[in-house]
């Protein structure tokens, strides 16, 4: 008797399936370390895409998780990100039985076969993605042998369900409700296997996160620094006056620095077999591993890193104590040759930059191995990034892998996508808070505060408005915690009862004025005057 196959229920079967791969590739992500699919297709997608998608998807994901006030600007843009990539996912496998419900229609009985086949097509799919992001963590024999059996395995399943669900022409209604029961027992399946994988993942997460915060210490001491950023003896530091409560730390904890990169997770690098290769016009090319660099003469520097992304007032920004060799050290080891103009850097994540000469010689150009007294976290570029100052994130690679001298302007991730060629650092100054209440009610007085940025330019000046009246000086918290971090400030006001705006401006150490003009982040980082109102009681 001819079977009725329902398209709709079809495409139903397919999202379920897809949720069931979900979860069995992420059990096998984190428990074998095996290719996880659907974030790999997301990192795929991302570095083929025009650059303009990509520019707009950023920064309208920035304005919305701004405008809505979800979360640190960071972290919430990567969970975003993951939860767009399962989405995308899912909606694959929705096309797909989709597709198998349709052509399914006069042969029902070859459902099995054209499952099997499907996923074949879907898993040759799935090993140029792997391919293309350069098998990022398990072996290609692996990840061929566990995404075969996965995607061969899970067409032919949908493939059964869709046939299993089928519906004779002249059904009783007894037999639809038996496929309805089935439809959810399939669905409680893939429901138990993904919540065993966010079990897991909750696991996991939790053992990272005690790792990665174990030690953290704000005490961390500015004798430690060296170098021609070092920070002001400790005695200096300790006599400054005191911030306004509210204004964002001086130091940033790892845990809580911004992270932006091009990847949904960042890549696990083996730090016993990763090894830094230093070749191109060099006299003695070197390859040199985590121990080797260490064991050089080491620097601690205190510095603000702000991501290019970072609107105006935004929390893309953060400060810490690096610690690395000098990279001009390194290069003079290897031994340049003439006619060299540019450092080319490749890193495991894809990522690659190039640094000028010049800048690569500085004495402030560090290749980093530490963050706050600890081995640098993972998610900031264990075991090795390189900071340059003077410059937002996009120039600063992590996961770097190799060094090569060249004779010409090298190439940018970012760059390459039409933003900005050299990224410097654009002065900024953020109002953080502006106190609702009195700070001494017998005087009248508001205190407000925050913090103002020049990149290696340091702050000469800060400047706030109130309602639109005449400039006035705040005073700055000096000395800073070193010459390439942000500066932190503080203004009394003279306060009246009300709804009240405060403005900031900021001069550099040259005592030019930020530009005041309002701009997008694309492609120099954005300008504009920072704004913050509050009722005053």
């Amino acid at each position: 008797m001819p079977k009725k196959v329902g398209p709709a229920r079809a495409a139903w079967l397919g999202c379920l399936v897809g949720g069931a791969v979900i979860g069995v590739t992420y059990l096998g992500h984190r428990i074998a370390g095996l290719p996880f699919i659907p974030f790999d297709i997301f990192d795929w997608l991302a570095r083929v895409l025009p650059g303009r998608i990509v520019i707009f998807t950023i920064e309208t994901m920035v304005g919305v998780i701004r405008g809505l006030h979800l979360g640190p600007t960071a972290s919430t843009a990567k969970v975003a990100e993951q939860g767009i990539a399962l989405v995308q996912f899912v909606v694959f496998w929705l096309v797909f039985g989709l597709i198998l419900g349709l052509i399914g229609k006069r042969r029902p009985e070859r459902l099995p076969l054209y499952g099997v086949l499907g996923g074949g097509v879907l898993f040759l799919l799935a090993l140029v993605v792997e391919a293309a992001t350069g098998f990022k963590e398990a072996s290609p024999l692996a990840a061929i042998l566990w995404l075969g059996i996965v995607f061969l395995c899970d067409g032919l399943l949908l493939g059964r369900a869709i046939l299993s669900t089928a519906v004779p022409a002249d059904a009783p209604p007894a037999d639809v409700t038996s496929r309805r029961r089935f439809l959810s027992l399939v669905g409680i399946g893939s429901f138990t296997v993904m919540v065993s994988a966010a079990g897991v993942s909750l696991v996991s997460r939790q053992r990272d996160k005690g790792g990665d915060a174990a030690g953290q210490e704000e005490s961390w001491r500015a004798a430690k620094t060296s170098g021609p950023a070092a920070s002001p003896p400790a005695a200096e530091l300790e006599k400054r006056s005191p911030t306004v409560p509210g204004t964002r730390s001086e130091l940033t904890k790892n845990p809580d620095f911004y992270r932006i990169d091009i990847n949904l997770r960042p890549p696990r690098v083996d730090g016993e077999a990763w090894r830094l290769k230093v070749e191109g016009l060099v006299e003695r090319p070197l390859t040199l591993s985590l121990q080797d660099i260490r064991s050089r003469p080491g620097q601690t520097q205190a510095i603000t890193l702000s991501c290019i992304s970072n609107p105006v007032g935004g929390d893309l920004i953060s400060t810490s104590f690096w610690t690395g060799a000098l990279l001009k050290h390194i290069l003079e080891e290897a031994g340049l040759k003439e006619g060299v103009r540019d450092i080319f850097i490749d890193s495991a994540d894809g990522f690659y930059e190039s640094v000028p000469l010049s800048e690569a010689m500085d004495g402030r150009t560090l290749l980093v191995y530490e963050m706050n007294g600890e081995p640098l976290p993972v998610e900031h570029g264990y075991p090795l990034r390189i900071f340059i100052p003077g410059h937002f994130g996009m120039k600063q690679p992590k996961w770097i892998t190799r060094l090569e001298a060249i004779d010409r302007h090298g190439p940018g991730y970012w760059v390459d996508r039409n933003w900005s060629p050299t990224a410097m650092v654009r002065t900024t100054s953020v109002v953080d808070v502006a106190a609702v209440e009195r700070e001494a009610p017998e005087k009248g007085l508001v205190a407000v505060g925050g913090i103002a940025y020049a990149g290696a330019r340091g702050i000469s000046a800060v400047e706030v408005q109130v309602d639109g009246g005449g400039w006035e000086k705040a005073e700055l918290r000096v000395p800073a915690l070193s010459p390439l971090t942000w500066v932190q400030w503080r203004y009394f006001w003279k306060a009246t009862m009300g709804r009240h705006a405060f403005r900031v401006r900021a001069y550099d150490s040259t005592g030019k004025l930020q530009e005041t003009d309002p701009r997008p982040t694309f492609p120099d980082g954005a300008t504009g005057i920072h704004q913050k109102t509050a009722d005053i009681r």
